[in-house]
């Protein structure tokens, strides 16, 4: 992710979690709502709809929807295939709190 779009991201999440049910429903799901805005945006910049990514990784158009909802927990095998598909390098790391 460039800074830019870290940037608008940060932007966008603070503005939503002034909202109680968007922070409590964060606070929990947190992570898979930024993979899911993640992949949102990247999808976006390719220019590609939901549709083409899709049939790029052997799914469905409501599948993706679902993903970019942050409503589906993804496996690293389906993760990779997005990468794979948004022409992107998939990175997962663990940091110290």
């Amino acid at each position: 992710m460039n800074k830019k779009n870290s940037i608008n991201f940060e932007k966008d999440l603070k503005k939503q979690l002034k909202n109680k049910q968007f922070k409590k429903y964060f606070d929990e799901y947190g992570k898979q709502l930024e993979v899911a805005y993640l992949i949102m945006q990247k999808r976006k910049q390719a220019k590609i709809s939901q549709k083409e990514l899709a049939q790029k990784i052997g799914t469905t158009q409501s599948n993706v929807a679902r993903m970019e909802a942050g409503n589906q927990n993804l496996s690293m095998i389906t993760l990779e295939k997005i990468a794979e598909a948004l022409k992107s390098e998939l990175k997962v790391s663990f940091l110290r709190k």
